[in-house]
């Protein structure tokens, strides 16, 4: 944030990755020249004013009007700005001057959710003016600015080739290269119809057979033979179809039976005949016709409804993942900004520190650059490298500050780590493939020591009752072993209590602490005060040798050494 009426000046912006003041973390060149160009000025004007000048009686009417105080922060990624404007002026016209300021396309920048004076959350109605919204003279806001657009890029336009390489299997089983020529159409394709899909959009047109059109005889060739006996008076296209194969059978009855109509000169008696009638009335083709009619519209009615519901469902899921993968893939872009927006403020591994370096490098190589382009005489071109080396010497100045501090965390957060190694239990597998946590004497010693180095790590204890209790604690722990290092770690305690009593300041006990710190550090670390910090280390080494972590029963007698 820009605060006050003071202009940013572009040499005074941070570049390359690092603050201006050796004591703050260091900013990105890209973000550095982005804030410069964005944030042109902290004291803008409250309202734009007209290409002849704004008139008397409207500067007048919005001073009498009162301006308030606008902090404007363009989320994510955190820059912001703060504007005194006039209450008369409304969301539109604050929007329109902004996207001008930052020279993005027009409605691409969305104000919400104002804080401060006034709470408004949600998106701020262009229409209405600040006065409006319940500021008042002298108020102070902060309003969100979110920037949402993108550029469409078009589509090549696809081209087919003269030719195409398609490889096929044959019969047998062999892989072959054939080239199909591409005959370009030399007038356009006749219409023949065809539909749209309607849940995709898709057109599909009916096609026929790729081959010429027939050619009929001509009546003056027609009968012409070769000696061949084929007739050329025209070509004819042909293809095979599908054919059936036909079989003769025939069969004899059992008992062979015939009929017999009555004619003229032939009676016939019907006196024993029988009239037999069906059981179920004639159901004639044209009944069969209508029945599968009608049990056809049911079957396509229900093939239809299923269809339209499966579509909707899968078009449904299929938004749904659309969405999921797009929330999935900004949420992985925002934590790789943030990563690399703090990576370069503070930094903690080697490849962080490449990385300021590497900017360094870049931005010191462009100044050069621009220096010897400019044109400058060379008592002024002179002026400007010693310029360019001061600030390089800065910010090399703020690399090494945060390596310093790099290294007090690094070294912190490896003690914490092996502390807490050494306190975990034990965990041990069973034969039904269940786990028993087991917490053995030497873990509950180290659980107690990391407590104890925790308790003297702490800042801002009071002096009457923690920090006196944390040091007793830690004195009493010690003192069950009577060696050199035991009795400095009390000596220490001793005078800390003694300064605590006297009320000396905070400050004067950085030192002693660390000292103290460092000391337990080195009992926690010690196998004969710890047993279980004999697993973790590195190099296995001759205790005797150590006079410092020797209790005095076991430090030999110069006088009695020889017998």
């Amino acid at each position: 944030k820009v605060s006050g009426g003071e202009a940013v000046e572009a040499e005074d912006a941070p570049e390359a990755g690092a603050a201006t003041e050796p004591g703050e973390p260091p900013q990105p060149e890209a973000v550095g020249e982005a804030v410069a160009e964005a944030v042109p000025a902290a004291a803008s004007e409250a309202a734009p004013a007209a290409e002849g000048g704004a008139p008397a009686d409207e500067t007048m009417r919005q001073e009498s009007v009162g301006t308030a105080a606008i902090d404007f922060v363009i989320l994510p990624e955190g820059y912001g700005q703060t504007k005194m404007l006039s209450l008369s002026l409304t969301v539109g016209a604050i929007r329109a001057d902004l996207e001008n300021e930052l020279s993005i396309p027009e409605n691409s920048l969305s104000m919400m959710n104002m804080t401060g004076a006034v709470e408004v959350q949600e998106t701020l109605p262009d229409d209405k003016s600040l006065s409006a919204l319940g500021l008042k003279p002298g108020d102070r806001v902060g309003i969100e600015l979110r920037i949402n657009y993108y550029q469409e890029q078009l589509a090549e336009e696809y081209v087919m080739p003269d030719s195409l390489e398609l490889k096929v299997v044959d019969r047998h089983q062999k892989e072959k290269t054939v080239i199909v020529h591409v005959q370009r159409p030399l007038v356009e394709k006749s219409y023949l119809g065809g539909f749209r899909h309607k849940a995709t959009g898709s057109t599909y047109h009916h096609a026929v057979t790729q081959t010429d059109k027939y050619q009929p005889r001509d009546e003056k060739s027609r009968g012409h033979f070769d000696g061949s006996g084929e007739d050329k008076s025209g070509f004819r296209f042909h293809r095979e179809v599908q054919t059936y194969e036909y079989r003769t059978r025939s069969t004899q009855c059992k008992k062979e039976n015939g009929t017999q109509m009555p004619k003229t000169g032939l009676f016939i008696d019907e006196r024993t005949d029988r009239i037999i009638e069906p059981r179920r009335p004639y159901f004639s083709s044209a009944d069969k016709a209508a029945l599968m009619l009608e049990k056809v519209v049911i079957i396509t009615r229900h093939v239809r409804t299923q269809a339209v519901t499966t579509t909707a469902e899968g078009k449904n899921a299929q938004v749904q993942l659309e969405r999921q993968e797009a929330e999935r893939r900004q949420l992985e872009a925002d934590l790789r900004h943030r990563r690399e927006v703090e990576r370069r403020m503070h930094p903690r591994t080697y490849e962080d520190f490449n990385v300021l370096y590497r900017e360094l490098e870049a931005w010191r190589l462009n100044e050069s650059k621009r220096i010897a382009n400019s044109g400058f005489d060379e008592a002024t071109r002179r002026a400007a490298q010693r310029e360019l080396l001061h600030k390089e010497t800065k910010l090399l100045q703020t690399i090494d500050k945060l390596k310093i501090q790099a290294h007090s965390q690094n070294r912190d957060s490896k003690v914490k780590q092996r502390l807490e190694s050494m306190s975990k239990p034990k965990v041990w597998a069973q034969s039904d493939g269940e786990t028993t946590t087991v917490h053995t004497p030497f873990t509950t010693r180290s659980k107690e020591l990391m407590d104890l180095y925790s308790g003297l790590r702490l800042p801002l204890l009071t002096v009457d009752y923690e920090r006196l209790d944390v040091l007793l604690h830690v004195k009493w722990t010690v003192k069950e072993f009577d060696c050199n290092l035991t009795r400095e770690i009390v000596d220490l305690i001793d005078r800390e209590a003694d300064l605590l009593n006297r009320g000396r300041p905070e400050k004067s006990f950085i030192g002693l602490r660390k000292r103290l710190a460092n000391l337990f550090l080195q009992f926690i670390d010690t196998p004969e005060f710890n047993p279980e910090a004999m697993k973790f280390k590195k190099v296995s080494r001759v205790h005797a040798n150590q006079s410092s972590t020797h209790p005095l029963s076991t430090v030999p007698i110069k006088g009695l050494s020889s017998q």
